[in-house]
């Protein structure tokens, strides 16, 4: 073997590990980002609807999917499970398990906005806090409702599949240094 053949199968070798590398950074990235992403938009929710626990039953009401009796204790409770899941995805702790609660709550709350919308109902979801029925009994559209909390649910699938990303507390758990 002479060495100009060395030489490229070198650079060739070379050149794939560099685009290992380039993918590896960019779906470690596109994870961080889906970690980061899933985490705010959880504590913002959850954080605002803490503020006010009674709305935030009367909103679950609405939705006429549960008793009345249950919906002030689902409404009280829901916000605090959406900031401990953002508070653990911020962290990188438990970051599949955090993931698989979120995918849970946006399959609930995606089905339960296309309940609504099937059963056509006119309520906003509070899904940011507020909530409640439309004035003047204004048709609501909820595909942009649905497809924030689709989007927001590939992101968790994602972190599902594979839940390591860069700054987070499950490498200094999961991998610890001799």
């Amino acid at each position: 073997m002479d060495a100009s053949a060395t030489d490229a199968g070198t650079a060739d070798a070379t050149r794939r590990a560099n685009s290992r590398t380039t993918a590896g950074n960019r779906a470690g990235a596109a994870r961080l980002a889906a970690r980061l992403l899933l985490a705010a938009v959880l504590a913002y929710a959850g954080l605002v609807k803490i503020g006010d626990l009674t709305e935030a039953g009367r909103t679950v009401a609405l939705y006429r999917i549960v008793p009345d009796g249950w919906a002030q204790l689902v409404g009280g409770v829901l916000p605090f499970v959406e900031v401990a899941l953002a508070l653990l995805l911020v962290a990188g702790l438990a970051t599949r398990a955090a993931a698989a609660g979120a995918a849970v709550l946006l399959v609930a709350y995606a089905a339960a906005i296309a309940s609504v919308w099937a059963r056509g109902m006119s309520i906003d979801c509070g899904c940011f806090g507020g909530g409640g029925t439309l004035s003047g009994g204004a048709a609501r559209g909820y595909a942009l409702d649905i497809a924030r909390d689709l989007l927001l649910l590939g992101a968790a699938a994602l972190l599902v599949r594979n839940p390591r990303t860069r700054y987070a507390l499950d490498s200094w758990v999961l991998d610890p240094k001799e």
